[in-house]
């Protein structure tokens, strides 16, 4: 039988018809779209990705909150609103009642993508990167909630590895404590967002769609809660290299820390400034990144559907 999406939410009538019939659908964040790059590349992004999707055999989900209503599938008035608007919220999961009852708009992160696409019945989550433990955590206390996420709910979660701002190490070591299972899609090292190489061993390989789809159906199954993260390393061609884009990074994270910007202004903040530093390369490798993962996503939703053709999608 299919998934009942939760009466909160509104469907489009494309993502509807495909749970409805058991069709595999992929889920996309938006925080990326208001918070994540410049106007027009955001929506020039969104729209792109979501095409990939559609060419790969699935159907595109991209997740926001607007005039206070959950919704599953955007427009693409929808996806103009969230790049130009200067009221959509940056949204995670506490965020997400309090948007909810102003009737107000939310970008959500990959913490409450991953929730309101649990609600909707998508088990497939395309996204750039995760967040994860910040450098400094251990004082500041710092953590992303889409690790907590991660472990409390079940959707798998497709990214170019932890967000190269972070402590790569730190959140890997707090994903294991969590229980989530972390792999990394053909190969050995697990990735750092730009770049292919973050010098920490990918806790798990897998390398194939397929086998990443039986991982999923395993984990379920067997009725162990929470999402899987798969780390999908950045095209060859495409990366920053790891010792180029360190030396830019420490410059970034020096000048948000004399500015005094912490907490959900961090992440967005960061990610703006290497963009200026990089001259866009880093914009460009952050494209490239999200519609390779978007690829990958459309295969594993199909490989997923195949396994519960009368269940979920």
């Amino acid at each position: 039988m299919t998934t009942t999406p939760h009466p909160r939410l509104t469907l489009n009538e494309e993502v509807r018809e495909a749970l409805h019939d058991g069709r595999p659908v992929v889920a996309l964040e938006s925080t990326i779209i208001s918070h994540g790059m410049p106007y027009p590349q955001n929506v020039e992004m969104a729209t792109q990705v979501e095409d990939i999707i559609r060419q790969g055999g699935a159907v595109p989900a991209t997740i926001a909150v607007l005039h206070g209503r959950p919704r599953i599938g955007l427009t693409p008035a929808d996806l103009e609103l969230l790049a130009t608007s200067t009221e959509v919220t940056k949204a995670s999961v506490r965020d997400l009642a309090y948007i909810m009852a102003r009737g107000g708009h939310g970008a959500t992160t990959v913490a409450s993508t991953m929730r309101l696409a649990a609600l909707a019945g998508i088990r497939t989550f395309v996204t750039g990167g995760i967040g994860g433990v910040h450098r400094g955590a251990p004082a500041t206390f710092d953590i992303s909630a889409d690790l907590t996420e991660l472990a409390a709910t079940s959707v798998a979660v497709i990214s170019a590895g932890v967000k190269s701002i972070l402590d790569i190490g730190l959140t890997l070591e707090t994903l294991e404590t969590l229980g989530v299972p972390v792999l990394s899609y053909g190969a050995d090292e697990f990735p750092a967002f730009y770049s292919r190489a973050s010098g920490f061993s990918a806790p798990m390989r897998v390398d194939s769609p397929a086998e990443i789809a039986a991982v999923m159906h395993a984990r379920w199954d067997l009725g162990i809660v929470g999402g899987i993260s798969i780390a999908n390393p950045v095209p060859e061609g495409e990366e920053i290299p790891a010792d180029r884009i360190g030396g830019i990074i420490e410059q970034a994270l020096g000048e948000m820390n004399e500015a005094g910007i912490a907490g959900k202004e961090a992440t967005p903040y960061l990610l703006g400034r290497i963009v200026e530093l990089t001259k866009g390369e880093s914009l460009r490798t952050n494209i490239a990144l999200v519609k390779n993962n978007a690829r990958l996503g459309a295969q594993v939703a199909i490989e997923y559907a195949a396994l519960l053709p009368t269940e979920e999608s």
